[in-house]
């Protein structure tokens, strides 16, 4: 939380028109024809360019931040023991003594003591208890390691604007994740293809991973009026020393640290200090990123479209201005973009 002028920032200000159509269902054949809108952040010049043309963007020595993690299969689609009334379980994150943070729908049917069954009851949990925020502690019973039952029985859960069905399932991964624990992907990777490392390489922009472990939260709409008063949900990340000493290294020699994604620029963001400097570390960060917060570490950010009145957007407009990423948007709505997790991206500098 930071006091600062923006305080007094309504949540309504971060709201835009979007047509349905926009909202992409499905991804494009090719990861990166993607389009790419470029914002120049001190001109406020817009660029219209495509994902693969990136590489162009960017300078020899520059460095990209991506986040490695993996969507793992954790929605779960079973029934009440007693009773046999169906109930979703969507797995949030991991506990101590091998239980789970979970949300239930309906959460009628997920009280203390209910026991829920999966499959043919290769996999049956229990509820523990309820959080003031309406998740459940569970626990799981089974034979087989709760990860092979998942790989078997759980779904990877689907933003829930995207009704089409994913035909496969690769193609919600980004092509380098591999440190599963998200329950939802980091959007802003998901163009990048070997050709562009390719590219990448060959011009001598460089690139490392942190991990940040994308919680449901993501998709929560702002319900506060003021935008100060939200309170952010905490999500597991992860910065190695060698990455660490990377980041530094490039800012040192003057170049440019680019976060591929609002959630490698929270990870930056949180483990910088004033003068630029990231530390190594893991742990949960629940930082907010809203117009008036001054930035450490990140000088440029891909992203995609993200939703009206969300912490994401909200987080985009703090790098590049309010009125300049609404302008922006408004751009991309006219030059029919397509929008949120399947859908284009910008890039801003």
């Amino acid at each position: 939380m930071h006091n600062n002028e923006n305080d007094d920032l309504k949540t309504a200000a971060f709201s835009y028109d979007l047509p349905a159509a926009l909202i992409a269902q499905e991804p494009l054949p090719q990861r990166d024809d993607s389009r790419l809108l470029v914002l120049q952040r001190r001109s406020g010049a817009v660029e219209h360019a495509y994902f693969r043309q990136l590489p162009l963007y960017l300078d020899p020595g520059d460095l990209l931040v991506m986040n490695d993690t993996r969507v793992f299969p954790a929605r779960l689609l079973g029934r009440q023991e007693k009773g046999g009334r169906p109930v979703e379980l969507l797995l949030l994150r991991p506990r101590e003594n091998g239980q789970w943070e979970a949300l239930c729908r309906p959460g009628k049917r997920a009280r203390p003591g209910d026991v829920l069954v999966f499959g043919e009851g290769e996999l049956v949990a229990e509820v523990l208890a309820a959080t003031p925020t309406g998740e459940r502690s569970v626990c799981f019973r089974g034979d087989k390691p709760l990860e092979s039952l998942l790989s078997s029985l759980g779904q990877l859960p689907m933003p829930p604007y995207i009704k089409k069905e994913l035909h496969d399932a690769e193609r919600y991964q980004t092509v380098y994740a591999r440190s599963s624990g998200s329950v939802a992907a980091p959007t802003a990777g998901l163009h990048f293809t070997e050709r562009i490392f390719a590219e990448l390489k060959r011009r001598g922009i460089g690139w490392t991973f942190v991990t940040l472990h994308v919680g449901a939260g993501t998709f929560r709409p702002v319900k506060v009026e003021y935008a100060a008063q939200h309170r952010m949900h905490s999500e597991r990340f992860s910065l190695k020393p060698a990455v660490a000493e990377h980041i530094n290294r490039t800012k040192e020699q003057g170049f440019r640290v680019v976060a591929v994604g609002t959630t490698c620029c929270r990870v930056l963001e949180t483990l910088g200090g004033t003068d630029g400097r990231v530390r190594s570390g893991e742990g949960e960060t629940d930082l907010y990123i809203y117009p008036g917060y001054c930035f450490k570490v990140v000088d440029a950010l891909i992203t995609n479209f993200h939703l009206p009145r969300s912490t994401l957007l909200m987080l985009v407009s703090a790098f590049a201005g309010r009125e300049e990423t609404l302008r922006a948007y408004a751009e991309a709505v006219r030059e029919r973009y397509r929008f949120y997790s399947f859908g284009d991206a910008m890039l801003i500098l």
